[in-house]
């Protein structure tokens, strides 16, 4: 079995593959107060609660864009799991030809993400949307070209930014609202976050079909905790919601 871990800014998510397939998902919170002791307690925990046996781990993979707990985890999956991590960084085969300017500053899970989505669609120009904390957006050519891509704030920090920079609105639930306009302000935030957003990526994705890759089709993929809020808006080919774990298994596999 392999362990692949994708650690984001809000929760750490954890997939368990048995050959190419995906037997279990979990997640939890990203705390970066963690111990190393609370994490492989815990990773023991939901392993031996679903019916696995920790022991036929074989290799483990993980990809951060938290650097201060990667020492904890890492040592929790030595002390624990029986096996160090690979990390998904510079230096690392990936498969994919990284045109970027630095490519050490790109996200590993930028990194694991595309690497994923060749897998499923390899030959095809790709869009890849992951929609977590920040919402990104990526950009890979049909030759396995990492071209670059967009960051903007996700709708969590979207939703937090509005509640925290004004006097008289509020927090409020991330959710498809009932009509396109709100008749109280509640229901004014989310229509401006959810139109507004999935305007943004329709029209991102319309640019960069024609200034990227000039004319030539994309498959657009969604995936993060909020792609499946957009479902039934037809922004995505496919969502994917593992695709950062597949990503880093395939990271596994090169290496």
């Amino acid at each position: 079995m392999i362990l692949t871990i994708d650690v984001g800014n809000t929760s750490t998510a954890f997939g368990l593959f048995e050959g190419d397939n995906c037997v279990l998902r979990f997640r939890r919170t990203t705390n970066v107060n963690s111990s190393s002791d609370e994490t492989g307690v815990f990773l023991r925990s939901v392993l031996r609660e679903n019916g696995f046996d920790w022991q036929k781990i074989e290799k483990i993979g993980c990809c951060s864009v938290v650097p201060s707990v990667n020492h904890s985890l890492a040592n929790a999956c030595a002390k624990y799991l029986g096996h160090e991590p690979l990390f998904i960084q510079a230096g690392i085969k990936t498969g994919l030809k990284l045109r970027y300017s630095n490519p050490k500053e790109i996200g590993a899970d930028l990194i694991a993400a595309a690497m994923g989505a060749v897998a499923v669609y390899p030959g095809k120009n790709l869009i890849i949307i992951d929609m977590g904390t920040a919402t990104t957006a990526e950009l890979v050519s049909k030759d396995k070209e990492f071209l670059g891509g967009i960051i903007m704030p996700g709708l969590k920090i979207s939703v937090d930014a509005l509640a925290g920079g004004t006097a008289n609105l509020t927090s409020v639930e991330i959710m498809k609202p009932e009509h396109v306009y709100g008749s109280s302000t509640t229901e004014a935030i989310q229509a401006g976050l959810y139109y507004g957003t999935a305007g943004s990526i329709k029209e991102f994705c319309h640019l960069f079909k024609k200034n990227v890759f000039h004319g030539e089709d994309a498959v657009i993929i969604g995936t993060g905790g909020f792609a499946r809020t957009f479902e039934d808006y037809n922004l995505f080919d496919e969502i994917i919601p593992g695709l950062v774990l597949a990503g880093v298994k395939k990271a596994l596999e090169l290496n």
